[in-house]
């Protein structure tokens, strides 16, 4: 292989990582659709709230969780009939395929019949989070 190849074929894979950040960047934090799911209350441990649950996916070695925990947290304590429960997916890795979880931390915004009506991959922007909420 020439070097002018080589030096082409790894630029572009450089331009590819650079472009493919900026959208996983991009995409974190934001609010998502949640594709119909429902969240059964017995997977969190506790009874849904009366106007939202956040449900907060995390692992043991997730490095962000405890940031987005806080957040959550302060929200709920913040917020009427708003709860914050948290799964731990090392323990239960089952749930990352039935709720379709692929990265941690991922919250989701139950309504209290346990309708996904929003989902966060990352930590949550409190503006976005605030309006997944007031739609309920």
């Amino acid at each position: 292989m020439s070097p002018g190849l080589a030096l082409a074929i790894a630029g572009a894979l450089v331009i590819l990582a650079v472009v493919a950040g900026l959208v996983v960047r991009a995409r974190d934090g934001r609010r998502s659709a949640a594709g119909g799911l429902r969240f059964d209350p017995s997977d969190g441990g506790v009874p849904l709230a009366e106007r939202a649950t956040l449900v907060q996916f995390s692992t043991e070695f997730c490095t962000r969780c405890p940031q987005v925990r806080r957040l959550l947290t302060s929200y709920a304590d913040q917020h009427e009939s708003v709860a914050h429960v948290e799964v731990d997916l090392t323990h239960r890795p089952d749930l990352s395929s039935r709720y379709r979880v692929l990265q941690t931390p991922t919250t989701f915004v139950v309504d209290r019949s346990g309708a996904v009506r929003a989902r966060f991959h990352g930590v949550p922007r409190p503006a976005a989070l605030t309006e997944a909420v007031a739609a309920l």
